[in-house]
């Protein structure tokens, strides 16, 4: 009998914190205010067009680019956004620019330059570059390669 009583008394107080579990969860719910769902803002606003970024000292590092947009009933018409040119890109190709080179090609004897081409990899806050550009660059001491024979013999 005492094992009847105490399994009684243990199912009792289970029952007691489901409900008071339920209740407390239901009331949290209640709280909870509905928000009304937004209505879609449907604007004549144009997209934005943003200058190219300018640095604020120097030729890279942070700087600024100015935005504009057209449209009758938009609020904002111009502003201006943080930005940065990175200081190790080819800057002579845009510094919004970024290309992927190949090797340096072979010493060409008559202009003694080199050169290789770069394509697009990636353009900054939809910069217009070009997709490929070539650049080249003297070719340096020209060395006559050793003859064979000036290697030690030892052996």
């Amino acid at each position: 009998m005492p094992q009847q009583q105490q399994q009684r008394r243990l199912f009792t107080a289970a029952l007691l914190a489901l409900v008071f579990i339920l209740a407390a969860v239901s009331t949290t719910e209640a709280g909870k205010k509905e928000k009304p769902e937004k209505k879609a803002k449907k604007s004549d606003c144009g997209e934005w067009q943003w200058s190219v970024c300018v640095p604020t000292n120097g030729d890279c590092g942070l700087g600024t680019r100015e935005g504009t947009r057209t449209g009758a009933e938009c609020k904002q018409t111009t502003k201006t956004q943080k930005c940065k040119i990175p200081c190790n890109w080819k800057k002579q190709f845009g510094a919004e620019c970024k290309y992927q080179f190949q090797a340096w090609g072979e010493c060409d004897l008559n202009t003694a330059l080199k050169t290789r081409t770069g394509n697009l990899k990636r353009a900054l806050h939809n910069a217009d570059c070009q997709k490929t550009v070539t650049i080249s660059k003297p070719c340096g001491k020209l060395t006559k390669p050793k003859p064979q024979e000036s290697r030690r013999r030892g052996i």
